[in-house]
C-alpha cells in the first residue's frame, strides 16, 4: 500500500478515537506505536504513529471548540432558560408547529441547533434571526418557542435542491422517499422500516448518495454524450461539470465531494495519458478532513472510503486468482462476487458499531443489487431531468419503478433466510480489532502475491479476526445499562438495555388509524441494536402508552407482561392482552414490592396500589412506578402519575423515590411532579416524552421551570429527539441530539 494511503489511515484512525471520547487510549496507543518504531528504528511507522496522535489531538481541538462555541451562544448560564436572539440558517423548511434543524452563526462559531418554531416561514438554506428560549443539551442548542424572520433567502443551489425534491414527489408518488434519499440525498421522509431491512440484507449503504451513486451518473453522462457524437475530450469533460453540478445542488456531500475529486484526477490522467495509482485518487479524494475534521464522523464518507479501498484491493485479488484461469461470464461472476465480499468483510466495524448487526448474506446481495443499482441510478436521474415534462418523464420513473420494487425484493429475500442477520453490539476494543482486520486484509489483497507486506497483511488480518471472535458480543455492551427514551411523538416508549443486551420495554407509545408507533419506530429501533426483549410494562391502558403494544408483543414475543391491571380499559390495551393470551406470554399484575431482575439491573415497583386504584376514575393515577437500580445509579419510571399518586407514594416509602434520572410524569404537565415529590427524587436528570407543539400543552412551562431551577438538567425528545442514558453503575453518560455528554 502506498505511503499515502498509509497516512491516511493512520490520521483517521486517531481523528475516529479523538471523536468518539477516547483521548487518553488513543493517545497511549500512538505513543506505544512511535516507541516501538524507533526501538526498531523505522521512520515510516513511526511518522504514520505521529500521524495518528495528531488525529487525536486535531479531534479534540475540534470537540472542545464545538462545546465552547454552543456554551459561548446559550449564554454564561447555561442551566437558565432565556430569550435570545440568533442568527441561523435552516437546514429545513421553517413553519409554525414545526421542529427544524439549523445551524447558528455566532462569531464566528457554527453551532448546531434544533428550533421549536412558534411563528414565522422560512425556506430551508435561508438565512434566518431566531428570537426564543434557548437551552443546550452537549454542543446542541435548543430555542423552544421560537420565531424566525428571514434575513436572507436560500442561494442558487438550495433553491433548485427543493425544486428538485418537489419535482421527485409528483414525478415517483409511492417511491418518492426512495428516489429523494437516492438523488438528493435527503432521507428525512424514508421510513424507518426500510433502513431497518435494507441494513438486515447488508445493503442500507445504497441508500445515501456516496461516491458510487455518483460515479455512476458521470459514466452514464458520458456515454450518453459520447452516443451523442460528442468528440471523446469533449464529453469527459461535460460529464465532469454535469457531475459537478448535481454534487453542488444536492449540497455536496463529503461522500459526493470525494468521488468528484477522483472523477477529476482519472480524467485528467487519462485525457493527458498518464496513468496514475488509484491509491494516489483516493488519498487525493479522501483528505478532506484535513480541512474539517469534522467530516470523518460523517457515516456516508467513511463507508465511501472503505467501500473503495475494498473494491481496488479486490481489483488487485481478482486479476491475481483469475489470470489465464477462468474467462467469459464466469470471471465476470466471480470477480464481482471477490469485490462484494471483500467490500462487506471491509465495512464490516463501519457497519457493526453503526448499525449493531452482521448482515451475513451482504456478498450475496450486494451481487444482486448491484446491477439494479447500476441501471437505476441514471435512471432515476433522467426522470428528474425530464421532470418539467410529465408525461416524459413517467417512462423512466415508470421503469424506476420496477427497478427499485426488484431491489425491496432482493432485500425482502435476503431477510427471509435463516439468520441473515445477527445482532451485536461491539465494543470499541472490537470494532478497533475488526478494524485492524479490514486493514491488514485491504494490504493483504492489494500486495504483490509471495510479497512480505502480504504475508503479513494475512497474519495481522487472522490475529486481530481471532482477537476480535474471542471478545465479541452478540448483543449488549458489557459492564453498561442504557436506558432509552425513544421518540415516538406525543406518547411513551422507554427500552432499558441490560448489560447482556438484552431489553425491558416500558410502554409502546400511541396509535392512528392504520398504524401505530410500535411498527412504525419501536420494533425497527429495537430490530436495529439487537438483543431479546424480556419484558414489557404497560403503566396504563391510554393508547398513547398502549397503542403500539400489540404489534410490539407480536414482533418481540417478549417473556412477561407487567401491568398495573386498571379496570377500565381501552381497544389496544385490550388487544395487546390477547395478543400476549397468543403468544402465551406470563401477565403480572404490579403490587408495590413486586420485582424483576435481569441481567443484574433490579426493577421494583412502587405503584400501583391496588386498593389505592380501586377508588380512583382517571387510569393515569394508577401508573405503574418503577425503580430500575443499576449499580448505585437509580433511574425512577412513572408513567403518566400524577399528583394524587406522587402523594400515596410519598405516604408509603420516601427512600425509594431518590433517583439520578426521573421519567417525568405525564409528559410533563402541571398535574405532576409536585415541590414534594421533587423534593424525595432529587434527579440529576429528566427525561420528558412528549410530542413537538402538541394540543395539551406539555410540558407545563411551571414544571421546565422548576426542575431547571433546581439545577436538573431537562432533556425533552420534542427537542432533541430519542435521549440514551447509559451507565456503569457509578456515572450517566448522555447522548440526545447528535451530542454526547458526560453527567
Amino acid at each position: 500500500m502506498p505511503l499515502v494511503a498509509a497516512a491516511f489511515i493512520a490520521h483517521a484512525a486517531g481523528l475516529l478515537l479523538g471523536f468518539g471520547g477516547f483521548f487518553l487510549p488513543g493517545l497511549l496507543v500512538a505513543g506505544g506505536a512511535a516507541a516501538v518504531a524507533a526501538v526498531q528504528r523505522d521512520a515510516r511507522a513511526a511518522a504514520l504513529a505521529m500521524l495518528g496522535a495528531a488525529g487525536v489531538l486535531r479531534a479534540a481541538g475540534a470537540v472542545r471548540a464545538d462545546e465552547q462555541c454552543a456554551r459561548r451562544a446559550i449564554s454564561l448560564n447555561p442551566e437558565a432558560d432565556m430569550t435570545v436572539v440568533y442568527t441561523a440558517v435552516v437546514e429545513a423548511d421553517a413553519r409554525a408547529r414545526t421542529r427544524v434543524p439549523a445551524t447558528i452563526e455566532d462569531g464566528g462559531c457554527r453551532v448546531r441547533a434544533s428550533l421549536l418554531v412558534q411563528g414565522g416561514d422560512a425556506p430551508a438554506g435561508s438565512r434566518v434571526a431566531v428570537r426564543g428560549e434557548a437551552a443546550h443539551a452537549g454542543a446542541l442548542i435548543v430555542v423552544q418557542h421560537a420565531t424566525v424572520v428571514v434575513l436572507e433567502q436560500p442561494g442558487l443551489a438550495r433553491r433548485v435542491r427543493e425544486r428538485a425534491g418537489h419535482a421527485i414527489d409528483r414525478t415517483f408518488g409511492t417511491d418518492a422517499a426512495l428516489a429523494r434519499a437516492l438523488l438528493i440525498a435527503d432521507t428525512r421522509t424514508l421510513d424507518a422500516g426500510i433502513r431497518s431491512r435494507y441494513a438486515d440484507a447488508g445493503i442500507v449503504h445504497l441508500l445515501s448518495v456516496s461516491g458510487l451513486h455518483v460515479a455512476i451518473i458521470a459514466g452514464a453522462a458520458e456515454l450518453l454524450l459520447s452516443a451523442l457524437r460528442m468528440s471523446r475530450v469533449a464529453s469527459v469533460w461535460m460529464a465532469l461539470v454535469v457531475t459537478l453540478v448535481y454534487i453542488v445542488v444536492i449540497g455536496a456531500p463529503a461522500p459526493a465531494v470525494r468521488s468528484a475529486v477522483m472523477l477529476g484526477a482519472s480524467a485528467l490522467s487519462r485525457l493527458t495519458q498518464r496513468p496514475t495509482s488509484p491509491w494516489a485518487g483516493l488519498a487525493l479524494g479522501a483528505w478532506a478532513p484535513v480541512v474539517d475534521p469534522r467530516i470523518i464522523t460523517d457515516l456516508g464518507f467513511q463507508l465511501s472510503v472503505a467501500g473503495l479501498a475494498a473494491l481496488i484491493a479486490s481489483g488487485a485479488l481478482a486479476r491475481r486468482l483469475l489470470a489465464g484461469r477462468v474467462a467469459g461470464w464466469r470471471r465476470v461472476l466471480i470477480r464481482d462476487l471477490i469485490v462484494s465480499t471483500l467490500a462487506s468483510i471491509v465495512t464490516l466495524p463501519l457497519i457493526a458499531w453503526t448499525f449493531g448487526r452482521l448482515s451475513i448474506v451482504a456478498p450475496l446481495t450486494n451481487l444482486a443489487a448491484g446491477p439494479i443499482f447500476t441501471v437505476l441510478q441514471p435512471t432515476l436521474f433522467l426522470a428528474l431531468l425530464l421532470s418539467p415534462f410529465q408525461f416524459v418523464a413517467s417512462l423512466p420513473a415508470d421503469a424506476a419503478h420496477v427497478m427499485l420494487r426488484a431491489v425491496d425484493v432482493v432485500a425482502d429475500v435476503a431477510t427471509r433466510i435463516p439468520f441473515a442477520a445477527v445482532p451485536i453490539a461491539p465494543s470499541l476494543l472490537t470494532v478497533s480489532l475488526l478494524g485492524v482486520m479490514s486493514v491488514s486484509l485491504v494490504v493483504a489483497c492489494s500486495s504483490a502475491a509471495g510479497s512480505a507486506w502480504g504475508t503479513r497483511g494475512l497474519i495481522g488480518a487472522a490475529a486481530a479476526a481471532a482477537l476480535a471472535v474471542v471478545g465479541f458480543e452478540v448483543s449488549g455492551r458489557a459492564g453498561v445499562m442504557e436506558l432509552h427514551m425513544i421518540d415516538v411523538g406525543q406518547g411513551d416508549a422507554l427500552a432499558l438495555r441490560t448489560p447482556a443486551g438484552r431489553w425491558v420495554l416500558f410502554d409502546a407509545g400511541r396509535s392512528w388509524t392504520g398504524g401505530d408507533a410500535g411498527r412504525s419506530t419501536i420494533i425497527p429501533y429495537l430490530r436495529k441494536r439487537g438483543g431479546a426483549v424480556h419484558a414489557f410494562v404497560l403503566s396504563h391502558p391510554h393508547s398513547d402508552h398502549v397503542g403500539g403494544g400489540a404489534s410490539t408483543l407480536a414482533a418481540t414475543d417478549p417473556n412477561e407482561y407487567w401491568d398495573g391491571a386498571y379496570v377500565t380499559g381501552s381497544a389496544d390495551y385490550r388487544a395487546s392482552l390477547a395478543e400476549a393470551a397468543r403468544l402465551r406470554v406470563a401477565w403480572h399484575r404490579v403490587h408495590p414490592g413486586d420485582s424483576l431482575a435481569v441481567d443484574g439491573v433490579h426493577i421494583r415497583f412502587l405503584a400501583p396500589d391496588s386498593a389505592w386504584a380501586a377508588s380512583l376514575t382517571d387510569p393515569n393515577e394508577a401508573s405503574a412506578v418503577a425503580l430500575v437500580q443499576y449499580g448505585q445509579v437509580r433511574f425512577l419510571m412513572t408513567g403518566d402519575a400524577e399528583a394524587g399518586e406522587e402523594e400515596w407514594m410519598l405516604a408509603h416509602d420516601v427512600p425509594a423515590l431518590r433517583a439520578d434520572v426521573l421519567k417525568v410524569g405525564h409528559h410533563g404537565s402541571s398535574t405532576s411532579s409536585t415541590s414534594a415529590f421533587l423534593d424525595a427524587v432529587q434527579p440529576k436528570l429528566a427525561l420528558i416524552s412528549v410530542g413537538a407543539e402538541n394540543t395539551y400543552g406539555h410540558p407545563s412551562p411551571a414544571v421546565v421551570r422548576e426542575l431547571v431551577t433546581r439545577g436538573v438538567q431537562v432533556l425533552r425528545t420534542d427537542h432533541v429527539g430519542t435521549v440514551v442514558v447509559r451507565t456503569d453503575g457509578r456515572s450517566l453518560e448522555v447522548e440526545a441530539g447528535g451530542a454526547r455528554w458526560v453527567r
